[in-house]
């Protein structure tokens, strides 16, 4: 009779084990969002393709994770990435000819849809300029 119940404890233990597990698994994964990204030319709305989009958890003091991300635009200068846990997020956009493009966005729905709009690169200011 003990050793019956010793069993029987032991199996509803293991279960009670994997029910939290599977719960914890499953917030997780209800957590991950999905992003699409659409990389433009600011002047005149042309895909940008073979762009780097790269991708950076912030903490919440604003620092950036180690590690990351990067995806490459395709011929419609579109990519997407499916994953990406809610929370900050750095996104930096680099591409051939085009200024850098840096933002930070807070990820709190399962779905983000972001457009990039790329500018020109822009002169370069230096102190030692002379204008006389």
């Amino acid at each position: 009779m003990r050793k019956t119940v010793a069993v029987v404890a032991l199996l509803a233990f293991v279960g009670t084990l994997s029910l939290a597990r599977d719960k914890k698994k499953k917030k997780k994964e209800d957590r991950d969002a999905i992003i699409n990204f659409l990389v433009v030319r600011a002047s005149n709305g042309k895909p940008v393709r073979n762009a780097a989009v790269v991708l950076h958890e912030v903490d919440e003091r604003g620092h950036q994770a180690k590690g990351g991300y990067e995806l490459k635009t395709d011929l419609e200068g579109k990519t997407s990435f499916d994953g990406v846990p809610y929370g900050k997020l750095r996104v930096q956009v680099l591409a051939p000819g085009l200024q850098t493009f840096g933002q930070d966005y807070d990820i709190s729905e399962p779905v983000h849809d972001l457009t990039i709009k790329m500018n020109p690169p822009q002169k370069q200011y230096s102190v030692y300029d002379d204008k006389k």
